[in-house]
């Protein structure tokens, strides 16, 4: 069992300590420092203007914390065995840290992604519960499987569908390559495939298939490569390739694609299914005011909890973010200040009123990401897929869900300031503000189609309907968007 486990992941969940807090010079907020008649504390230093905004409850000041601990990066981190304390971070690299930290990280020891030996015979289902009932009892098999080996109450086990539908789902995304392949490329250029975050390996071996099966010419020039930050899933992806009758199309590059440094000039296609909701935000907060951007800050304490705070110093890449976007983003994206201003200055006068916006998750990642296509792939085709909208998000703009399983259970929280590792951080993709973003940063056209229309162009249906017509590979993940360039 998970016992040492048990208690952080119940402090994480019922006794997180978050406070507000706004930093260095801004002066305009004097002004907005009463909560109620009672003076909220400020740091001894009050030259530093570091201060709590208005909170239903007064809490204790940390500002002198903040001052004294260094300020560290996900990067800086990757070698610890244990959770940071006494540090403090921006929002980014927390949630890398969580997510990636190949210690404590949640994809690198706590994630694991559901599989079935065979195939859903879905014409032999009568209707999509039946689906359902089927799934919930290969779910109970698998985890029983492994609870036989390693007993676990916090596994973290989640499914793509990649595996709910293998292999017709690959064989859909084999068919768009090898038809846009065949369009441009063949018979002067090899059809050379990078997948970012390749799972287990199965949309690798459905694609290869596939290709073999139904076009040898086109399987004879075929190269598969994949790049994966988890050390444990390219080791299970490289037993998979071994295993196989593709071995020798095959590599595995274990490392993150934000430290890929090798030019790749050669015309290639680049899968990204179900990544960039896992790719980590900044955090956002607007003074309703002035509308001047904040940037968010972690300081984790010598207990391991973690406190808010808000510099008006963005860092370099958040701010290169907000530019591109205000310049190359179509009118009408979400942002936490579209209320009228008039409206804004009506509910500041309310008691208990935050002084901040509520929050907005900007994706930096995914800036970061079309750089590494623009700078090391020029030559390359991307073909993403992700969630538009989800269910349970926590406050804020383009805010993400946060959960954990235990014991079985899906559980979600208010907030991303969690224990390391225990919690999946899952991020819809505001698609307008990607592709305007995209295009800007790469030069390439692209089109936008929901997944739905994604199957029905490239999937044969017939394989995945039901006995009373229903199709679960179409009907699940509605939330789910296409993006393709050209």
């Amino acid at each position: 069992m998970d016992s040492p486990f048990v208690s952080p992941l119940f402090r994480s969940l019922f006794h997180r300590r978050a406070h507000l807090r706004l930093r260095a010079g801004l002066n305009g907020y004097a002004q907005r420092r009463n909560l109620m008649g009672f003076k909220l504390p400020v740091a001894p230093d009050s030259d530093k203007n570091t201060w709590q905004p208005r909170s239903t409850f007064l809490q204790r000041d940390r500002s002198d914390e903040y001052e004294r601990y260094p300020m560290v990066t996900a990067q800086q981190l990757a070698t610890r065995t244990e959770r940071p304390k006494r540090v403090k971070m921006l929002v980014r690299d927390f949630i890398d840290d969580s997510l990636y930290n190949p210690n404590y990280g949640y994809f690198s020891k706590y994630a694991v992604i559901f599989s079935t030996p065979h195939a859903f015979n879905f014409p032999a289902l009568i209707d999509e519960s039946d689906f359902q009932r089927n799934l919930g009892e290969a779910y109970t098999a698998f985890e029983d499987a492994l609870d036989a080996k390693h007993p676990s109450d916090i596994r973290q086990l989640w499914h793509t569908p990649t595996e709910l539908f293998k292999p017709y789902y690959g064989e859909a995304i084999s068919r768009y390559l090898v038809e846009n392949y065949k369009l441009s490329l063949f018979p002067y250029h090899d059809l050379i495939i990078y997948e970012m975050g390749a799972g287990n390996g199965t949309m690798m071996g459905n694609i290869l298939d596939h290709i073999r099966n139904t076009d040898p010419d086109v399987y004879a020039r075929t190269k598969y490569r994949i790049i994966e930050i988890s050390p444990s899933l390219a080791e299970l992806q490289r037993i998979q390739a071994s295993q196989g009758p593709h071995a020798d199309k095959i590599e595995i590059v274990n490392k993150s694609i934000f430290d890929w440094d090798t030019y790749v000039p050669d015309p290639c296609f680049f899968l990204a299914l179900e990544v960039f909701d896992n790719f980590s935000h900044d955090m956002i907060r607007y003074d309703p005011e002035t509308e001047r951007a904040l940037q968010g800050v972690v300081m984790i304490d010598k207990q391991g909890d973690f406190h808010e705070f808000y510099t008006p110093h963005l860092d370099p890449v958040a701010e290169r973010f907000l530019k591109i976007r205000s310049r190359v983003a179509r009118p009408g994206f979400q942002h936490p200040l579209r209320t009228p201003k008039i409206l804004r200055k009506l509910r500041e006068a309310l008691p208990f009123t935050p002084n901040l916006s509520k929050p907005e998750f900007i994706p930096t990642k995914m800036m970061g990401f079309f750089d590494v296509l623009r700078e090391n792939f020029p030559a390359h085709k991307l073909l993403m897929s992700d969630f538009h909208a989800l269910p349970d998000a926590i406050e804020g703009v383009n805010a993400p869900v946060v959960q954990t399983r235990y014991k079985r259970t899906s559980i979600p929280v208010s907030t991303p300031f969690v224990q390391q590792g225990l919690f999946d951080i899952l991020f819809p993709t505001d698609f307008d503000v990607m592709d305007d973003m995209y295009k800007a940063l790469t030069g390439r056209l692209t089109r936008v189609m929901k997944h739905e229309e994604f199957l029905k162009s490239w999937a044969f249906l017939e394989e995945t309907e039901t006995q009373s017509g229903d199709n679960p590979m179409l009907n699940w993940y509605k939330n789910a968007s296409v993006m393709s360039s050209v």
